[in-house]
């Protein structure tokens, strides 16, 4: 399975440098000089790394196959990929790992199940596609999302009221209101 370890942004000079939207916490361990990436679109790719430059938490990089800003410009949009290894961390999860999880409330009542990962410039928000069909972003927090089970198959959230679709859905008006003066 392949992974999408960046984003490539808008054009940066005119020698065909972009700019990145990462997707990965090692960045100086994925980006090197001469390693060589699959794209999504596979048309695209694949694309030798020529140089890497990193400035104030940002990434740039030039390929060996475009030397220009318009070729450059007509990259934009595109993932470069690298190969999935398991994760080694205990709290880190790879996008297709999650999707497909049942998504099960504290209570016990299954929610529906996650359709996959939306990074958001906050965080990261799992997308779970409830039982009525209804697609909601849950913030991927430790508070909302307690236990994430890859082996068995679950996740479960703790969301506050108002989050969920079903939540709204299940809202009961009151017909039962008072005008000023009635008792």
């Amino acid at each position: 399975m392949q992974l999408t370890v960046a984003r490539i942004g808008r054009a940066h000079g005119l020698r065909g440098e972009v700019a990145l939207d990462l997707r990965t916490d090692v960045p100086q361990e994925r980006l090197v000089v001469g390693a060589v990436l699959a794209t999504a679109p596979a048309t695209a790719g694949p694309l030798t790394i020529a140089h890497v430059r990193s400035l104030h938490d940002k990434w740039f990089l030039t390929f060996e196959e475009v030397t220009d800003r318009t070729g450059s410009e007509a990259l934009r949009g595109v993932e470069l990929l690298v190969e999935s290894t398991a994760s080694d961390e205990d709290d880190a999860w790879y996008p297709h790992e999650l999707a497909g999880l049942r998504a099960e409330h504290v209570d016990g009542r299954t929610l529906g199940t996650i359709a996959g990962l939306e990074h958001l410039p906050a965080h990261d928000m799992l997308v779970l596609v409830e039982e009525s069909g209804a697609r909601t972003l849950i913030p991927f927090v430790r508070a909302i999302v307690p236990v994430v089970d890859v082996a068995g198959g679950r996740v479960v959230l703790d969301p506050p009221g108002g989050l969920l679709a079903s939540d709204v859905a299940n809202l009961v008006i009151s017909d039962e209101t008072s005008g000023p003066g009635e008792a």
